[in-house]
């Protein structure tokens, strides 16, 4: 980064890194328990795969920032500023992807008109409905989940970073997930075979909507579209107030902004440079947000006609 962050990203920084061991570790942990129970019921085995595909963004935010603090070679000369953003879009493939594999699973086995039914295990001399391990294991499931991403949505909101949020969709989707399983769970118990499915169906319309909108976002980023929200696809706030800021210094410049992981970068054509230039006198945002702005290019205009050019 251009600017060094203050004191409380880098502290939000080590949280959020510090999370998403606590991420992987669960969730390894989770998967390997509701393999061992999930029989054939049709969310939770959903809910498993789900889980899997829940590695994807934290392992996509540790691999970004280790990028991220490379130094600019030879290879690289502008650094690695948009290793977030390509985080940001593998983690938003596979937000939309969970839905996308949750929606298809639950059609197909109401079409199919498949009736999962829960067996029984012998533990102790005992005989046990497998059900209820289900309900155990997806009740444990729900929790890192639902404390991770409720933990990672301020400091999302503090380093302005779109991966992090993305990866706390992905938490919310997991324990959604679980919490529809168990709903089917105890609909298989009642005889209710198409319960599994139909939770599981409804549960994977709101996690496409996340999916797809993270999507939009992401590929916006990566095509050096103006900056987006951080829970949205419409254009951020501090790109809205810095174009009029940067338009009202520059009368007929066109203004251009771009969006490189956290940091925007903006290019002002038709117009030279003040003197005493200062980047922090042309962000409109409040100072401890000021290391997002990374830079700002003036592209003059032309003065002259071009050599052996006629009009």
């Amino acid at each position: 980064m251009s600017e060094t962050p203050p004191s409380t990203v880098d502290h939000a920084l080590a949280k959020a890194k510090k999370l998403q061991y606590w991420h992987i570790v669960s969730t390894i942990f989770i998967v390997a328990a509701m393999g061992a129970v999930m029989g054939q019921s049709q969310t939770m085995k959903t809910a498993w795969i789900e889980d899997m595909l829940g590695l994807v963004p934290p392992i996509a935010f540790l691999v970004a920032l280790r990028l991220e603090r490379k130094s600019p070679s030879r290879r690289f000369p502008f650094g690695f500023d948009r290793a977030n953003g390509l985080g940001f879009l593998v983690s938003a493939v596979a937000l939309a992807s969970v839905g996308l594999v949750l929606l298809w699973d639950a059609i197909m086995t109401l079409v199919a008109a498949q009736h999962a039914t829960v067996g029984s295990i012998r533990m102790l001399g005992q005989e046990f409905w497998l059900g209820w391990l289900m309900l155990a294991v997806q009740a444990i499931a729900i929790l890192p989940p639902l404390i991770i991403g409720r933990m990672e949505l301020p400091l999302a909101k503090t380093l302005s970073d779109k991966l992090l949020h993305t990866d706390a969709l992905m938490n919310k989707a997991n324990w959604m997930t679980g919490a529809a399983g168990m709903a089917g769970i105890m609909g298989l118990g009642m005889g209710w075979w198409w319960a599994d499915s139909v939770a599981a169906a409804i549960i994977s319309l709101d996690i496409i909507h996340d999916g797809v909108t993270a999507l939009r976002s992401a590929t916006a980023e990566l095509a050096d579209g103006t900056p987006r929200a951080l829970e949205g696809n419409d254009i951020s706030e501090d790109a809205k107030k810095m174009e009029r800021l940067l338009a009202s210094r520059f009368p007929g410049a066109d203004i251009k902004l771009r969006e490189t992981g956290r940091l925007i970068r903006a290019e002002v054509h038709g117009a030279f440079p003040p003197e005493n230039y200062s980047r922090r006198a042309h962000w409109p945002g409040d100072d401890e947000n000021f290391w997002r702005l990374a830079q700002i290019s003036f592209v003059p205009p032309e003065t002259a006609q071009v050599p052996g050019k006629q009009d």
